[in-house]
């Protein structure tokens, strides 16, 4: 069984313009799955199109309530994940430096890919002995190559090789030992059909935290929520 991945964020992560930063996606668990979902998105997307004068990608930013609405209600009874990010409490000398904030940023997608997955094994969604290749498919950004390689190889270690904490001496034992890679694409958008729909989805949540509707977290169906920090 492959896992497919497909995540964007909302907001910019900078404490002092901005209260929140989000992660979020879906998880998918077959080609079929995936294919079928495009296929739904696209439908509607072509919809909207022929409603409206839009040009261009169908981001979050340009659709009205009732569209974005339509969108996201494709996911309703799809696996999907997000982090919530509050960016007062995060540690200030996190934001010093570019390098610094992107491994922060990698830290918190990776945990909460991981409590998601977590959350899945023990509803008994999937099972850790049965998972061949975790591909993820991220919105394309300004990531060097080497930041690239360091997120890719971070999901690794921490999905089939395990971790370890020299601080506290301690060994983080991997989820699925018995998978072979993890496959980190970034990729446009544009091109991509579920990214779009990761987009709509991280827009909703992001829509929930910055009104201050905590409560109407509960209402994100089939959705694993991880705040940090």
């Amino acid at each position: 069984m492959n896992l497919y991945v497909y995540s964007d964020e909302s907001g910019v992560f900078d404490y002092i313009n901005n209260k929140y930063f989000i992660f979020a996606g879906i998880i998918l668990f077959s080609k079929k799955e995936k294919e079928n979902l495009e296929r739904k998105y696209r439908s509607i997307e072509n919809d909207i199109y022929k409603n409206n004068n839009y040009v261009g990608e169908l981001k979050a930013k340009v659709l009205k309530h009732n569209e974005k609405r339509r969108l996201y209600n494709i996911f309703k009874n799809v696996n999907k994940f997000c982090c919530i990010i509050e960016q007062e409490k995060v540690l200030k000398n996190i934001y010093s430096d570019k390098k610094s904030k992107q491994r922060y940023l990698d830290y918190a997608f990776k945990i909460s890919l991981k409590e998601a997955f977590k959350s899945m094994i023990k509803r008994n969604l999937i099972n850790e002995n049965e998972i061949d290749d975790i591909i993820v498919y991220c919105d394309e950004h300004t990531t060097a190559t080497n930041g690239i390689y360091e997120l890719g190889e971070a999901l690794l270690n921490e999905f089939k090789c395990g971790t370890f904490n020299r601080e506290w001496n301690i060994f983080y034992e991997p989820l699925f030992k018995e998978m072979r890679n993890v496959k980190l694409n970034y990729c446009n958008s544009k091109h991509t059909t579920l990214v779009r729909g990761a987009d709509i989805i991280a827009n909703k949540v992001y829509g929930v935290v910055v009104n201050e509707n905590w409560k109407d977290l509960r209402n994100l169906e089939n959705m694993n929520i991880k705040i940090l920090p």
